[in-house]
């Protein structure tokens, strides 16, 4: 063990937490979407409402004989430790044996590791991505090129990311640029164009991806969005703003305070609000899509409130400090598909994880203001961390800053990626000297962003850490 070099140290350090992490969070932990998307897996029966990349790769296991949420969990623990392993055993090889340990510190973060246990597609993308970045990080960190294994195994891991959730080409697209080409500001046009063209074009071939290769059939899940502004337009500017509905449909969610900036799902279908929805039955959809974009351009003051509503609530900038959605699940949700849980030592860590996340450290909006100034400071021209550190924090902005006008809930899974994203990028930043003045203006900055949610999570009415606090 002793003629071990520094980046076989970190190496072994990382199997060894793989294990440990296996160990503790074994078998994972089945969420709602978990068990929705496992019924589907044992049915045979694939629907979009979730995008079935997963629920396919699940089925191949469980046709393999390995039933349960076990080997999912296995597969994200895997690249989510290969992952962070390849990255700090590459900083550790250059010499930052620091910043190689801050990748396991922020691996270990309990926040993190705690919703990263959660069989859900949030943590396969997460995992998936940070994968991609360590196989680029141990080859690019020292001048070498990624040959073309790496290559195909990059591919398929940026494939499977985009695919595996809806919205998640807004991260894969500004990532994958800078994976596949050392980043550049001298030509940030042709790859500014060429994310926007990598976006479009997933999100245009997703449709036909679903339904066509993996078999899944539509579940109208593109409505949700609609809906959920159509909702917001009307509650601001009043009944009469979308005749979508009668305006006693509008003023019976006003009566019955059916209106929610923070998620949609006090609309759906066994809720107390649910009269939206079935109002809206066997309607075209090409009829809801063009009174949403009428509602819009007709009140877009109203339409901007309610968006910027929600982005507050899901970034968790002003919100209490007891805001739902953000204690990681510690017990599967009860089933009858055999989808068991962890040992009851999950209960205890996951409370502290949640507090944690409920807290301004916890706030998606402050990794949104770190990844804002590692693209601020960093010179990837000077340096290939800084170089890695620019597509990453470029990836966690794109994705916070998606949910400005693609978003319908708030927990704070979906900000996994993004998190890890902004952190790491700014442990990549930090291998390298920084510019003194612009450093502490970013300093003050995040501690201006810091102080204020802070502020807010102790002057706001406390909510309440479940999902029933929402949609009661």
């Amino acid at each position: 063990m002793r003629t071990l070099s520094p980046a076989g140290w970190f190496g072994f350090a990382a199997t060894s937490l793989c294990a440990t992490v296996l160990a503790f969070f074994w078998p994972g932990v089945a969420h709602y979407d978990s068990v929705a998307q496992y019924q589907q897996v044992v049915s045979g029966a694939y629907y979009d409402w979730h995008p079935p990349a997963m629920a396919r790769l699940w089925t191949v296991f469980y046709r393999l004989g390995w039933t349960g949420q076990a080997p999912m969990f296995a597969l994200q623990t895997l690249f989510y430790w290969i992952g962070l392993g390849l990255v700090a055993a590459a900083l550790a090889r250059s010499g930052a044996r620091k910043a190689a340990l801050g990748v396991f510190a922020l691996g270990l973060w309990p926040p993190l590791l705690g919703w990263q246990a959660l069989v859900v597609k949030d943590g396969q993308m997460a995992a998936a991505l940070l994968c991609a970045t360590g196989l680029v990080a141990w080859k690019r960190l020292q001048g070498r090129p990624l040959g073309w294994s790496g290559t195909a195994a990059l591919v398929l891991l940026l494939g499977y990311a985009a695919l595996v959730r809806s919205n998640a080409i807004f991260a894969v697209a500004p990532l994958a640029v800078g994976l596949f080409a050392p980043w550049r500001w001298r030509d940030w046009r042709r790859r500014f164009v060429l994310i926007g063209a990598t976006t479009l074009a997933v999100l245009a071939l997703s449709p036909m991806i679903n339904h066509g290769l993996f078999g899944a059939e539509p579940s109208d899940v593109e409505a949700t969005q609609p809906l959920f502004d159509i909702a917001g337009i009307a509650h601001r500017a009043g009944p009469e703003a979308v005749p979508l509905l009668p305006t006693t449909t509008w003023r019976r969610i006003e009566a019955k305070r059916c209106h929610s900036s923070v998620l949609w799902d006090i609309f759906s279908i066994g809720k107390r609000c649910d009269f939206i929805q079935r109002g809206l039955a066997g309607r075209p959809r090409r009829e809801i899509f063009s009174a949403w974009a009428r509602a819009i351009g007709e009140h877009p003051g109203s339409y901007l409130s309610h968006r910027f509503a929600h982005w507050n609530a899901t970034t968790r900038w002003f919100v209490p400090w007891h805001f739902p959605q953000a204690v990681p699940q510690a017990q599967s949700l009860p089933n009858r598909l055999a989808l068991g849980s962890p040992g009851r030592q999950l209960v205890v860590y996951n409370r502290f994880a949640g507090w944690l996340a409920n807290s301004p450290a916890g706030a998606p909006i402050l990794a949104l203001g770190v990844a804002l100034a590692v693209l601020a400071l960093a010179r990837p021209a000077q340096s290939a961390a800084h170089g890695l550190a620019v597509p990453l924090a470029l990836s966690a902005t794109a994705m916070e800053l998606s949910f400005l006008f693609v978003s319908i809930a708030s927990d704070w899974r979906y900000h996994l990626w993004s998190m890890l994203a902004a952190w790491l990028s700014a442990i990549l930043l930090v291998t390298e000297p920084l510019p003194k003045r612009r450093a502490w203006i970013a300093l003050a900055g995040l501690a201006l962003i810091a102080l204020s949610a802070l502020a807010a999570r102790l002057m706001l009415p406390q909510i309440g850490d479940d999902y029933q606090a929402l949609i009661r």
